[in-house]
C-alpha cells in the first residue's frame, strides 16, 4: 500500500487507482519524463490536493487522470474503469456521466445567468427543461447564491462566478469532481472562502475532489496532501483526522451565504470565449 493511505483505506472505497504511472515525451533528441512512475489511491468523499511547482507534472497528472492524455505506461482505474484503455468517444461519454469540471477561469457563458449555466450539463444529457432548472437552482442555494439566480457573470464577483462554477460542476452527480487551480483568478480572502465552500459541499454530498494548486496554504484545506516532484509523488500529508475534528459532522463548517461574496470584491471580468464553454459546461473538459 503506498505511504499515506494507511487510515482512508479502513474506511473509503477507493475510487481513483492510479498504478505505475508513466508519462515521457521526446523533444529533439531528449526523453522528457513528466510523470516518472506514480502510485496511489484516493478514496469516496475524499478532498484531495496534489501541489507542486511549475515543471513538477501536476498538470500532467490531472490531464491523465480526467483522460485528457494517454500515459506512455501504467493503468488509472476511475470508478472501476480503466482510462487508459478508452478511445476518445468514450473517454468523451466517461467524463459527461462521471467527472465535473472546475476551472481557474470559470467558463461561463456570458450571454446566460447563472442557473443556466449550472444547468447547461444537464441540457447534453436530455433532461427537460424544468427538472434541469430545478436542480441547477438547487446547487445554487447549497452554494450559497439564492439572490443570484439571475444574475449574469459580468453582474457577479470572481468568488460568486467560481461558486457557479462549483455548482456546475456538481450537477450532473458526478463520482469525481477535478479542480484545477480553481481560486488562480481570485484574491487571497476569497479563495480561502472558496476552499471552504469546497470542503463544506465535498460533505455534504459525500463528493470525491481532487484538486491541482501550487499553493501549499490551500492546498492544506484537503484532507490528503500529494507533494509531487519531478514527476513523482514524494510525501503524502494525511489530515484526514484534522479536518474531521474542525469541520465536524457532514453540513457543518462555514455558512454557505457567507462564502466567496466579500462587499468588496470588484465583479468578475469574463473574459472566456464562448465558442470554448460549451464543451467545459457539459463536462467535456477539452473535448
Amino acid at each position: 500500500m503506498p505511504f499515506g493511505e494507511e487510515n482512508m483505506a479502513k474506511t473509503g472505497k477507493p475510487v481513483i487507482q492510479v498504478k505505475d504511472l508513466y508519462k515521457i515525451y521526446r523533444v529533439g533528441d531528449t526523453k522528457v519524463r513528466a510523470l516518472n512512475g506514480v502510485d496511489f489511491t484516493i478514496y469516496k468523499g475524499e478532498f484531495c490536493s496534489i501541489v507542486g511547482t511549475s515543471g513538477s507534472g501536476k498538470s500532467t497528472l490531472l490531464n491523465m487522470l480526467a483522460g485528457l492524455e494517454k500515459p506512455t505506461k501504467g493503468e488509472i482505474v476511475i470508478a472501476g474503469e480503466h482510462m487508459e484503455k478508452k478511445t476518445e468517444n468514450q473517454l468523451v461519454k466517461f467524463r459527461r456521466e462521471h467527472i465535473g469540471f472546475i476551472f481557474q477561469s470559470f467558463n461561463l457563458m456570458s450571454t446566460m445567468n447563472a442557473v443556466e449555466n449550472v444547468a447547461l450539463p444537464l441540457t447534453f444529457q436530455g433532461v427537460r427543461k424544468a427538472q434541469r432548472m430545478k436542480k441547477a437552482g438547487e446547487l445554487l442555494d447549497l452554494v450559497g447564491l439564492k439572490k443570484y439566480k439571475k444574475h449574469k457573470p459580468m453582474q457577479m464577483s470572481g468568488g460568486q462566478q467560481q461558486r457557479v462554477g462549483v455548482a456546475r460542476a456538481l450537477v450532473v452527480e458526478p463520482e469525481i469532481v477535478f479542480a484545477d487551480e480553481p481560486t488562480g483568478n481570485l484574491d487571497s480572502n476569497t479563495s480561502e472562502e472558496v476552499m471552504r465552500l469546497m470542503q463544506k459541499v465535498v460533505r455534504e454530498k459525500n463528493q470525491t475532489l481532487v484538486m491541482v494548486t501550487h499553493d501549499n496554504h490551500l492546498a492544506g484545506f484537503a484532507d490528503r496532501i500529494f507533494h509531487i516532484k519531478d514527476g513523482k509523488i514524494v510525501k503524502i500529508e494525511d489530515h484526514t483526522e484534522k479536518r474531521a475534528a474542525e469541520v465536524g459532522p457532514a453540513g457543518d463548517g462555514v455558512p454557505a451565504e457567507t462564502v466567496g461574496g466579500n462587499a468588496g470584491e470588484a465583479p468578475g471580468q469574463q473574459t472566456e470565449k464562448e465558442d470554448g464553454a460549451q464543451g467545459a459546461a457539459g463536462n467535456g473538459g477539452a473535448d
